[in-house]
């Protein structure tokens, strides 16, 4: 097969998806393990509660630290569509549109975080209310943020599987990388399906190991895009003569 360039467009996106990835992995790994987990205790409503009033300030900068990883998912959904077209439009497009999916379920994950905070916060129309009642209610938004998590796991995990198999068929990357993608997407998306189906499905693998793998998969393609940038192919090049005839 004969070995076209790639376009410049491509390789400014790909620039700017290895950056879009890395830099919005940062905030939400921060607002997630270093303040929620901190401030959000299992269990134990009143505490979790007194921690965030006595944080708020903190509170809402992993707040901050969500609207951006959101920010960056659209710009690397973005990004990777511009890669990845040349190859199959369709499946590009489809893969953008569940990207977003998963975009629109963090954004609503973000709103329950503002929702617990009025309610701990106490405005006036709120003090009908006893205060545990408040907590509780407050709890079970911050809870329910669990179950939108992996609905929005979901989707991005359909649309890793549809992203791997492109990266693959092109040849932008190693394609061994891209099988691990490949592997990593559709493990990811059947224990999530199943989890979602039957909850105690975590006894048997453990929620962590869910997306892990698929995590280190983007990782290592974010780095690669960012210092080796997209690998010579005929396939996507081709294609596009093929139909400019």
């Amino acid at each position: 097969m004969p070995v076209y360039t790639i376009a410049e467009s491509q390789r400014k996106a790909a620039r700017v998806a290895g950056f879009a990835y890395l830099f919005t992995l940062a905030p939400v790994v921060f607002a997630q393990f270093c303040i929620q987990d901190r401030l959000i205790v299992g269990g134990h409503v009143a505490e979790t509660a007194r921690n965030i009033m006595a944080h708020e300030t903190l509170f809402r900068i992993a707040i901050a630290c969500d609207l951006i990883f959101c920010a960056g998912v659209v710009v690397l959904l973005a990004a990777l569509y511009v890669i990845l077209k040349p190859v199959n439009r369709s499946l590009a497009l489809l893969a953008a549109f569940w990207r977003m999916a998963y975009v629109l379920t963090w954004v609503l994950m973000t709103l329950n975080l503002f929702d617990a905070l009025r309610l701990l916060t106490g405005a006036d129309y709120l003090r009908v209310f006893d205060a545990e009642r408040l907590q509780a209610l407050a709890r079970l938004s911050l809870g329910v943020r669990f179950d939108q998590y992996y609905v929005g796991l979901l989707f991005y995990s359909l649309a890793s599987t549809v992203c791997s198999y492109l990266w693959f068929k092109s040849s932008y990357i190693p394609k061994a990388l891209a099988a691990w993608g490949v592997i990593s997407s559709v493990f990811c998306a059947t224990c999530t399906f199943t989890f979602i189906i039957f909850p105690n499905f975590a006894k048997v693998v453990n929620l962590w190991w869910f997306d892990s793998p698929m995590a280190i998969f983007d990782i290592a393609t974010s780095f690669w895009l960012l210092f080796k940038g997209l690998r010579p192919s005929g396939v996507a090049e081709a294609r596009a003569q093929a139909g400019a005839v």
